[in-house]
């Protein structure tokens, strides 16, 4: 399959995945609860030149599968779960309990057709948020790691949660690419 494989052809994930929470995820084995809160900046930084080297691959364009993204769609995927991250993280260190704007993962993927983006731009754009996120995460102060924020859906979060959840995301998708 090739970057001409329509952009449509994958099926939205509607899973809650806040469950990784509470238990060790079966397909990558993160167990989100296990993650020290001031790791996270520093894991982040680590995870990083794997994922570059994954979007510098060959065959990073390619799908495994028809329903399935290819490297470069995770890729672009989690870089823009970093910066959404890093944007729900200041609402959450600079005001109290706030709402989490909506973001449809599935539809930016389209509009933006993570398919037809250039890898290494990615890679780079990747490396970029990384550092912002990261940074952002070193800086919270312990008396920080419990303010809340919530989702539009009813799930609340505390800066802690929220860092463990989006930690898993970044693995999780390594796990996908095998990288």
């Amino acid at each position: 399959m090739t970057s001409e494989t329509p952009a449509t052809d994958i099926e939205p994930d509607i899973k809650d995945w806040t469950w990784v929470l509470s238990e060790r995820c079966p397909e990558c084995g993160f167990t989100a609860a296990d993650v020290d809160p001031r790791s996270i900046g520093g894991t982040v930084r680590d995870l990083t030149p794997r994922w570059v080297s994954a979007l510098h691959r060959e065959d990073a364009r390619v799908r495994p599968e028809p329903a399935t993204w290819s490297t470069l769609e995770y890729g672009a995927h989690v870089r823009d779960v970093l910066r959404v991250f890093d944007e729900r993280l200041a609402l959450m260190l600079d005001q109290d309990d706030p709402p989490f704007a909506n973001w449809d993962q599935d539809a930016t993927a389209l509009e933006d057709r993570y398919d037809l983006q250039d890898p290494r731009v990615v890679a780079d754009e990747l490396v970029d948020a990384s550092e912002v996120i990261a940074a952002r995460f070193d800086a919270v102060g312990d008396d920080q790691w419990e303010r809340p924020g919530r989702r539009s859906n009813g799930s609340t979060f505390t800066v802690r949660t929220l860092g463990q959840y989006f930690l898993h995301d970044v693995v999780h998708h390594l796990h996908d690419v095998r990288a």
